[in-house]
């Protein structure tokens, strides 16, 4: 990766780090008082965007194929289980529970404000990993859609909710599907990662 596109990445690295943390506390903050888990929730798997960043910062200290491109592929993989897992989780609880979305003006900001920030920052993300052809940055980017896409299931429950509050298990619903997808997700980044002939660079992904 040449001098330009590593400054690039460690940009948006530090971008997704600073603003995952903002979101995080706040939406931690608003759910918490609010008494939502699925706001609360949402503010969690903020941090796990956090982890994927600093791994590709980790990754970016040292040029070449090296073993650490395996090793960041394989722990952001391992992050996209473990949101998919919280995902899930919290789904279930809610239809356990019957707990209906949160329709909050606190809660519809914080996904507007996030869903349109993030759709940036992704395609922003997508096309340097094309460029530089890094497993890393390509993993770090799907991070971000599945972001995107909670953030998508969050506004679109919410509102749903409002109309028809019939349909409160919706986005319950929704997020099982979306948990099912970010795990198989990670599951084939861990896979190619642990494949003998990854090597990083153009086609190992």
């Amino acid at each position: 990766m040449d001098a330009k596109l590593q400054s690039r990445a460690q940009a948006l690295a530090w971008i997704t780090v600073g603003w995952n943390l903002l979101e995080g506390v706040i939406s931690v903050a608003y759910g918490a008082k609010a008494e939502s888990l699925s706001l609360f929730g949402f503010g969690l798997d903020s941090f796990v965007e956090v982890g994927s960043a600093g791994m590709v910062l980790w990754r970016l200290k040292h040029e070449g194929a090296s073993p650490r491109e395996r090793t960041a592929a394989k722990v952001i993989g391992a992050l996209f289980l473990l949101l998919a897992a919280s995902v899930a989780y919290g789904a279930a609880h809610r239809l356990v529970t019957r707990e209906a979305p949160d329709s909050s003006v606190p809660g519809l900001v914080i996904a507007l404000v996030s869903l349109a920030f993030m759709a940036w920052l992704w395609q922003a993300k997508r096309r340097l990993s094309a460029q530089a052809c890094s497993p890393t940055l390509a993993a770090d980017a799907a991070c971000s859609l599945a972001c995107i896409q909670l953030s998508v299931v969050l506004l679109g429950g919410s509102l749903l909710f409002l109309v028809a509050p019939k349909l409160w298990w919706a986005d319950a619903a929704a997020s099982l599907v979306l948990a099912a997808l970010i795990a198989r997700e990670g599951w084939s980044i861990r896979k190619a990662a642990a494949r003998e002939d990854f090597a990083g660079g153009c086609g190992c992904h």
